[in-house]
Formats: C-alpha cells, sequence, structure tokens
C-alpha cells in the first residue's frame, strides 16, 4: 500500500512540476508556398500522351497495337528519366561516403 501511494505521490508532482499550460506557448503560423518548378514544354507534351494512353480503352486493340502502345510508353517513361536532372549515388558510394564521415569525424 505504501508503494502505490508513493508512485502516485510522484507522479503528481512530476505533473504538477511541468504545467501543460507554458509548453502550450502560441507560434507564429507558418505560411507554406508551393514553390514548384516549372516544367519545359518537351516534357509536358510526353507527360500529356501518357495520360492519353492510360485512358484509352485498350480492349478494343489487337495485340501488336497493345505491343506498340507498350514500346510507346517505355520509350517515353525512357526518355523523361534521361530528363531528370537528379544527382544518383550508387549504394556503395553512400556506405563508402558514410565511412569518411565517420573516420574523419
Amino acid at each position: 500500500m505504501k508503494k502505490i501511494t508513493f508512485y502516485l505521490m510522484m507522479m503528481v508532482l512530476s505533473l504538477s512540476a511541468f504545467p501543460t499550460t507554458i509548453l502550450a506557448a502560441e507560434k507564429a503560423p507558418v505560411t507554406i508556398t508551393n514553390t514548384t518548378k516549372e516544367v519545359p514544354a518537351e516534357v509536358k507534351v510526353l507527360l500529356n500522351r501518357l495520360d492519353e494512353i492510360k485512358a484509352m480503352d485498350k480492349s478494343s486493340l489487337n495485340s501488336s497495337e497493345k505491343k506498340q502502345l507498350r514500346k510507346e510508353v517505355r520509350a517515353i517513361k525512357s526518355e523523361l528519366r534521361s530528363t531528370g536532372n537528379g544527382v544518383y549515388f550508387s549504394v556503395g558510394a553512400i556506405i563508402i561516403i558514410i565511412l569518411l564521415l565517420i573516420l574523419l569525424l
């Protein structure tokens, strides 16, 4: 019984020592602005063509037409990947960078 009262007293003291109203101070609202990059015209054309292909009713097409569409989609996707200006790291490069950071710091 003494342990229970001791634990209850400790809990009450810890809750009263850190009132939650201090932590609930109002902060200034943060405005979020959408800074989207302009998509080049060629990329827009390719994306529109992909959307057209996705919206097509492919049930009326024969197998050779479906095959041509698949080839076109693959070509468009590979072209979109090649136009991406991203920087890519391999897993090995990431491991080497992390090891260098650990050793040098």
